[in-house]
């Protein structure tokens, strides 16, 4: 059989079960896109390289599958650069292609030459650059096996349009790369887990993304629910412990209630379970959960101990400890811990807003969790409106949120739930953004009118860069510089522009109907959202401080 490298490229992708790819073409990926012209595979293009990777990162978060999106040489590379090292830092297995000059011509400044191999190389779980077409039959499974495997993150392959143009001749088409059970873990560690579960008198499990990206949701809840232990989660897991259960203490951290971070301070068992130490989430680290015994449990071995040292430490996939420990670990009522963390959650409750402010973040949260339905996936940008999601939105299912969280980009929203409702078709998706973020990347609204796809865009105007702002008043003697936009974009009507339905909800007498009714039509829409340029995100855990110094109010710590 003989193939060009371009043929063998979409051929590989459509094995390995690829059936939507995100990118934008350009002459030194033009071969390559000759031969998608060919294929079975659906190309979207996106209105930039950045949207084109986040909407394979949102194909990759909403399915835990490896997701594909394509590039040609110099800026269309270098424009992937931010969506890779998003997903590298959120572990998001996705596999970027981008073209490259012709390998004579590699290192002698050729037009849209750059060095996409040393660029992504610390952005990266691994990268490639072909040199010859036959190289392409290895490079291509074992680019996906290495996204997928242990802990996911992005993988570049670069391809010189020449040996996208070389033939090749072989006998047969390698094998696509298939998951394959993780190894078992080690009995004796997780038996030593169990004792000091049983000894311990106020665990309290702490869970990140790994535990989706293990599948380990159903685990974790059991184990949790039978040993009756407390559950608080970084912005990466919610969704894996359904909100409402009277076990789950929402979201950690910077911004976690001041319940939460004040139960974590009393605890003298911190069970981490797919959980990295983020700053976000553990304030000033020398003095997070200071009077715990910490058990690790991480599929990365470089995180063990890398912020945090641990008592216990277990390599491994998560799901497989958890059900390895659920039949060693009693049932166990904990009544005075889960007595006294009720007491601290009547001491220090989260305080909302009351009802008579519809418009007001956290209350047309509520609403729009109603209207959307608990099946609805929710994409984020970064900024003051991811935060209020995180901590008013009720999540209860796994990969139901979509947030930039290690990188925390703006832009991210808008593309991600683009590749998000192409891997759901019929699902309602909602893309919960700022007026600062979703200028980024609000080309894409172009792509979402050209699929025609059942997305709605949430802005959450303030004029302002909220976050910025907010930080400049509490920490800046409110010496605010930047952070003001003093053009106000008419959203709705710019939406209409690109063949988007728009609603503006300033002076809307019934804001919450127009809202339903968004929701409710088929196809796209952006909701313009006002809100009030001094509204913050309370509490909030000073950089540098420790969780329990939370600013509950204006200038007051707690």
């Amino acid at each position: 059989m003989k193939k060009t490298g371009a043929e063998i490229i979409t051929t590989l992708l459509e094995r390995q079960g690829i059936r939507t790819v995100a990118g934008i073409p350009g002459g030194c990926n033009l071969p390559l896109y000759d031969a998608l012209r060919d294929s079975q595979i659906r190309h979207v293009l996106a209105r930039h390289e950045q949207g084109a990777g986040f909407i394979a990162q949102g194909i990759a978060r909403s399915t835990g599958r490896a997701a594909v999106c394509l590039a040609t040489s110099g800026p269309g590379a270098t424009n992937l650069l931010t969506a890779i090292a998003d997903a590298k830092l959120d572990s998001v297995p996705i596999v970027a292609i981008t073209g490259q000059v012709g390998t004579a011509m590699i290192g002698t400044d050729a037009f849209q030459e750059v060095d996409t191999y040393g660029l992504t190389l610390p952005i990266t779980k691994h990268n490639f650059i072909a040199r010859s077409a036959a190289e392409l039959l290895e490079i291509l499974p074992k680019a996906f096996e290495i996204a997928e495997s242990g802990r996911p993150g992005p993988v570049v392959v670069d391809v010189p349009k020449d040996v996208q143009l070389q033939t090749a001749e072989f006998e047969a088409w390698p094998e696509p790369w298939q998951p394959v059970p993780p190894p078992a873990c080690d009995r004796e560690a997780v038996a030593r887990l169990a004792e000091m579960i049983q000894r311990a008198e106020r665990p309290v499990l702490y869970i990140g993304g790994g535990i989706i990206a293990s599948g380990a949701a159903e685990e974790l809840i059991a184990f949790a629910r039978k040993n009756t232990i407390p559950v608080t989660s970084t912005l990466a897991g919610l969704g894996a412990f359904p909100c409402g259960d009277p076990l789950y203490l929402g979201m950690l951290g910077m911004h976690g209630a001041r319940y939460t971070n004040l139960i974590l301070e009393e605890a003298d068992l911190l069970l981490a379970f797919g959980a990295r130490f983020d700053d976000r989430a553990t304030g000033h680290a020398a003095e997070f959960c200071r009077h715990a015994s910490i058990a690790q449990v991480d599929i990365d071995p470089s995180e063990i101990d890398k912020i945090k040292a641990s008592n216990l430490a277990i390599v491994g996939d998560v799901g497989t400890v958890l059900r390895a420990l659920l039949p060693l670990v009693p049932a166990d009522g904990r009544t005075a811990w889960n007595q006294r963390v009720a007491e601290l959650r009547e001491a220090y409750p989260f305080v909302t807003p009351g009802p008579e402010d519809p418009l007001h973040p956290l209350n047309f949260l509520q609403h729009l969790a109603e209207t959307a339905g608990p099946d609805a996936i929710i994409t984020t940008d970064v900024g003051q409106h991811q935060m209020w999601v995180a901590q008013g939105y009720p999540f209860r299912r796994p990969r139901t949120l979509l947030s930039s969280g290690g990188l925390g980009t703006m832009g991210f929203g808008l593309p991600a739930a683009i590749g998000a409702a192409l891997a759901h078709p019929g699902k309602r998706i909602v893309c919960v953004s700022g007026d600062g973020s979703i200028l980024m990347n609000i080309q894409e609204l172009a792509t979402l009118a050209e699929l025609d796809l059942d997305v709605t865009v949430v802005i959450m105007n303030n004029q302002h860069l909220g976050l910025v702002r907010q930080q400049q008043e509490l920490f800046y003697e409110q010496r605010y510089y930047a952070s003001k936009f003093d053009t106000a974009p008419d959203f709705a009507t710019i939406a209409r522009g690109f063949g988007v339905p728009g609603f503006d909800l300033d002076g809307d007498a019934n804001p919450i109907r127009t809202l339903a009714r968004a929701l409710a039509q088929r196809g796209p829409s952006v909701v313009d959202v006002p809100v009030h340029h001094a509204e913050n995100v309370l509490p909030m855990v000073p950089p540098g401080k420790p969780n329990r110094e939370m600013i509950v109010g204006e200038l007051a710590y707690a």
